[in-house]
């Protein structure tokens, strides 16, 4: 169920202004331009008209924004409280207009759209509510109001439309994926939780989405885990957004892919690597330094850096299960230790970010420890890398064999095939087969160099390079 934000002050004189233009439109000589919306599951050609944007409200409960509303807590409560106040309009015409990631900055975006806007005028209609709430066409009434454009078009939604119209609406509208511009990363999780928490099926909401269902699952999961990000975050008035986690995208759901993995062999590891991972994100490591963090990074390379304030001793401890007078083991207590760095970061981080509310103190200590954490995490990731590079020249050569040996199983395949068609190149075939003689004599060569106790298959190797000579 959506949020009714009742009516606007202007409503009525809205209403009479659209009727008026829509009675204009219909008498009007020529071919009247339509719009069509998906309607309540069904195609509806809407009329276009014009009209003073001066007259027309943002939408406060626009998914473009809903992130970003966080970024100045006192006016998004006012825009809770009175969402058709100059104020609060104000407020959403800044943030259309600020870039996600960091609102206090203009979006780029938002620039190549009113330079179009100015060049080549209005392309595409907006869409109102009949009380003159833009549905769709929020930016560009931003846009066409800084460059001083009396009118805008738009298209006219039913008499009867709702609030939860205008939510499907608006999303039906942006899915179409054309060259609108997109909504932030965030404002898409925000978008996707929605429609799960009315009742739909992930499987539903990936086909509306253009998005396959394990990719809308994922994305369930990452907002979920960011929910409890904020929530570990919160010290006194200090507390992170959901905005802060903009510029993750690509390594959340790397995380996710690999705690999937891990979680079907371990999910001590899994949440090992989890709460890892998270804390090197928090810090503003690149993604190729974040996949250098396995499950053992903690153990093996960053215990022994860490300052003492970030590492203390974690000790095993029991659950007593009530009723039972029994006892059970308590999650991994490095699992614990790995999530108390988290949440030090996670407070040190929100505290930081809060600097012009909260004591200087407090700030300087937040900064003392994100930068020892820091510093920690980059030292020990120094040693991480260079394992990382051994293990995987360590296993190039193997690896190179299993490519050609699924290579060959697919000659194999072709063979048979070829044999049907009676289409094989024996030629070719018999080329291909002596280069590849030589090829296995030149690899015995390096492995009789290479290895000094041959196993099964390299002994294999050899004997069979020896039986050629």
């Amino acid at each position: 169920m959506s949020k009714d934000f009742g009516r606007p002050p202007r409503a009525k004189e809205n209403q009479e202004l659209v009727l008026q233009r829509l009675a204009e439109a219909g008498t009007a000589a020529g071919t009247q331009e339509t719009l069509t919306v998906e309607w309540r599951g069904l195609p509806l050609h809407v009329e276009v008209i014009n009209m003073p944007v001066a007259s027309l409200y943002y939408n406060p409960g626009t998914h473009r924004i809903r992130a970003q509303r966080s970024y100045d807590s006192a006016r998004d409560r006012q825009l809770d409280l009175d969402p058709w106040s100059t104020a609060s309009q104000e407020y959403l015409h800044y943030l259309l207009k600020a870039l996600p990631a960091d609102p206090s900055k203009e979006d780029p975006d938002y620039q190549v759209l009113k330079d179009s806007l100015h060049d080549f005028k209005q392309n595409d209609p907006g869409l109102i509510t009949r009380d003159g709430v833009l549905v769709n066409g929020n930016t560009r009434r931003a846009a066409l109001s800084e460059l001083g454009v009396a009118h805008i078009r738009v298209g006219v939604l039913p008499d009867s439309c709702t609030w939860d119209d205008v939510d499907a609406v608006e999303l039906s509208l942006q899915l179409r994926r054309d060259h609108r511009r997109e909504y932030s990363y965030v404002n898409r999780l925000l978008a996707i939780d929605e429609q799960f928490s009315i009742g739909r099926q992930p499987a539903d909401i990936a086909r509306d989405f253009r998005i396959r269902t394990a990719t809308c699952e994922q994305d369930l999961w990452i907002l979920t885990c960011l929910r409890d990000l904020i929530e570990r975050s919160r010290d006194g008035d200090a507390v992170l957004r959901l905005l802060d986690f903009e510029d993750h995208q690509e390594k959340l759901r790397e995380l996710h892919r690999r705690y999937v993995k891990e979680s079907a062999v371990s999910r001590e590891n899994a949440d090992l690597l989890k709460e890892s991972r998270l804390a090197a994100i928090l810090l503003g490591f690149s993604k190729t330094d974040v996949r250098l963090i396995e499950p053992d990074f903690r153990a093996r390379y960053l215990d022994k850096r860490l300052p003492a304030e970030l590492n203390p001793v974690a000790a095993a401890s029991a659950v007593t299960i009530p009723g039972l007078g029994r006892t059970v083991r308590a999650a991994d207590p490095k699992v614990g230790a790995a999530r108390a760095l988290t949440d030090s970061v996670l407070r040190a981080k929100a505290v930081e970010g809060a600097a012009e509310t909260v004591a200087a103190d407090r700030v300087v200590a937040a900064t003392s420890t994100f930068r020892a954490a820091r510093e920690a995490v980059e030292s020990a990731l120094e040693p991480a890398g260079k394992d990382a590079r051994v293990r995987k020249r360590k296993q190039a050569a193997p690896d190179r064999i299993h490519d050609a040996c699924q290579d060959l199983e697919q000659c194999i395949t072709d063979l048979v095939m070829s044999r049907a068609s009676r289409s094989l190149d024996e030629e070719a075939l018999d080329e291909a087969v002596v280069k590849l003689r030589d090829t296995l004599g030149k690899l015995a060569a390096q492995c009789a160099r290479t290895i000094s106790e041959p196993g099964e298959g390299v002994a294999w190797l050899l004997d069979a390079a020896r039986q050629k000579e």
